[in-house]
């Protein structure tokens, strides 16, 4: 399972750094202006939807029903299964595509009314997301293959194909001569991604058997998926409605807030999507397979491990977005058009996104003790608890803090949210930590404490040897930081967890070879 979990986040790591290149080239090209905070309001629309319906509540009903008709139907049943779900997403998604097109100055007007006195924004808002908004489409069928594969032991693929995505936007702005502005650019190359994306999946799916045509839905066989999907829908649709508020009050901000917003969440979205995501992805299937099979032990263990892991490798990004939040952002964006002014902007915002860094990376796997059982209402409940919270604070914040306040909120939010997911689980017995997981969080601390030494006490000599670079300063003095650190941390690391008796082969063991890590 650890070798799975490293492959997907190693290509998601991949994806993210063809990622920080297509958001480069953005900036340089769009900056931080009228252009930019339109095409990221087109974007949110299909990008929440499909958070909603795609991956997020998707998976967390169709994989433990998939795994669950596949460890004990078996194929063929599993198939027919497979191929009425695949039915029903495609009719939904073609009818909500419909509804959008016809409506998408409503749905514009609802998400950023900030832009209602300032027409020629609005106006090119709307026309990108309706090019957009197709997106959501190829991406929903996306998630099912990808659900499909990863059931089948197979993650490499779905990880590598949000590279087409950056690739295909980098393509899109390398002749953005040829179309109105860099956001009609963009735009086409968001909705042509997701096509290209989709297509990919559809031939691995091909490649073993699966998913290999539609099927009439039959009410029997997908009833559980149903009454698991609702509240996954809502569970997953709490996190996006938050994201929603950040996009309805930001719109009041002056141009800018919207894209000030946005490069920090992109940052922020890193870690989360190498290491949080890839560990719920992997882990969700592995616990659906363990329990269905009557192996409840080996489910707590590939989830303590897996968070475990998790903590050591996202600690990292957690010092750093809180220590030298402006220095990231001005070393890998301020060029072109992006100013000095935009990336101290985008670095407090940073700053305060990672606050709930931790927490975040974390609540796939906390949420896998209640959907690899099948349920999916405990996690809504909470969600929505949380949501209320992440709002208020939200509105309370709004006024003094702008941006940084609405990023501040979605912190407490995620910490709220996981506080609560442990709680009930352990209360309920449905998530153990053994020794090793404490061990590792301890060893954790150690590097992160030299780690923020690191920063608080190397920046002004990296700041000074960046000097030398010219107009690449920022960037050179990143690096030199971010090598020192790396180092740092890697050493205070190994050497904590060797001094706590833990090897780092015993993390990567096999749960069914290795009852125990210590």
């Amino acid at each position: 399972m650890i070798r799975n979990l490293l492959s997907v986040g190693g290509f998601t790591l991949l994806s993210r750094l063809t990622g920080f290149l297509s958001l480069a080239m953005q900036s340089a090209i769009m900056g931080a202006g009228v252009v930019s905070d339109a095409f990221f309001i087109a974007q949110r629309l299909p990008n929440s939807f499909r958070s909603i319906f795609g991956e997020g509540a998707f998976n967390a009903a169709y994989i433990p029903c998939y795994a669950k008709a596949l460890e004990q139907d078996g194929a063929e049943p599993a198939e027919e299964f497979a191929g009425e779900v695949y039915t029903l997403l495609l009719v939904s998604q073609i009818v909500l595509l419909a509804l959008v097109w016809l409506f998408a100055p409503q749905f514009v007007g609802l998400l950023a009314p900030g832009l209602g006195d300032r027409p020629e924004k609005f106006a090119l808002a709307v026309s990108l997301t309706r090019i957009t908004f197709p997106y959501l489409l190829f991406m929903t069928l996306f998630a099912l293959h990808m659900g499909t594969l990863n059931a089948h032991g197979r993650f490499a693929l779905p990880a590598f194909a949000p590279n087409l995505m950056n690739l295909t936007v980098m393509a899109a702005l390398a002749v953005a001569f040829l179309f109105p502005n860099a956001g009609y650019a963009a735009s086409w190359g968001v909705t042509i991604s997701g096509a290209l994306e989709l297509g990919l999946l559809m031939w691995g799916a091909r490649r073993i058997g699966v998913l290999r045509g539609l099927r009439k839905p039959h009410w029997p066989r997908v009833r559980e998926f149903f009454i698991n999907l609702g509240p996954a829908v809502i569970g997953s649709a709490s996190p996006q409605i938050a994201v929603f508020a950040d996009t309805i009050l930001s719109s009041m901000l002056a141009d800018g807030g919207v894209s000030a917003i946005s490069y920090a969440e992109r940052l922020y979205q890193l870690p989360i999507g190498v290491i949080g995501i890839a560990a719920g992805t992997v882990l969700l299937p592995e616990m659906s397979r363990r329990i269905a099979a009557g192996d409840v032990d080996g489910a707590h263990q590939a989830q303590s491990r897996t968070m475990a892991l998790t903590i050591a490798l996202a600690a990292p990004f957690f010092i750093a977005f809180v220590t030298i939040p402006e220095l990231i952002v001005a070393g890998l964006f301020m060029r072109g058009r992006f100013t000095a002014a935009d990336a101290i902007a985008a670095g407090d915002v940073l700053a305060a996104y990672g606050g709930g860094l931790m927490a975040l990376v974390l609540i796939a796997s906390a949420k896998a003790s209640f959907q690899s059982r099948g349920d999916t209402a405990t996690p809504m409940k909470i969600a929505l608890a949380a949501l209320a919270v992440n709002v208020a604070l939200k509105i309370v914040l709004f006024q003094p803090l702008g941006a940084v306040g609405l990023a501040t909120g979605t912190s407490v939010q995620v910490w709220v949210n996981l506080g609560a997911l442990l709680a009930i689980a352990i209360e309920r017995g449905f998530v153990d930590f053994d020794r090793a997981f404490a061990k590792t969080l301890g060893a954790t601390v150690v590097g992160c404490a030299l780690l923020a030494m690191v920063a608080a006490f190397g920046r002004a000599p990296a700041l000074a040897f960046g000097a030398h670079f010219g107009s690449q300063a920022n960037l050179a003095a990143l690096i030199l930081l971010g090598a020192a650190g790396a180092v740092v941390y890697g050493a205070a690391l190994a050497g904590a967890l060797h001094l706590m008796g833990i090897k780092i082969g015993a993390l990567r063991a096999r749960v069914k070879r290795s009852p125990a890590l210590v």
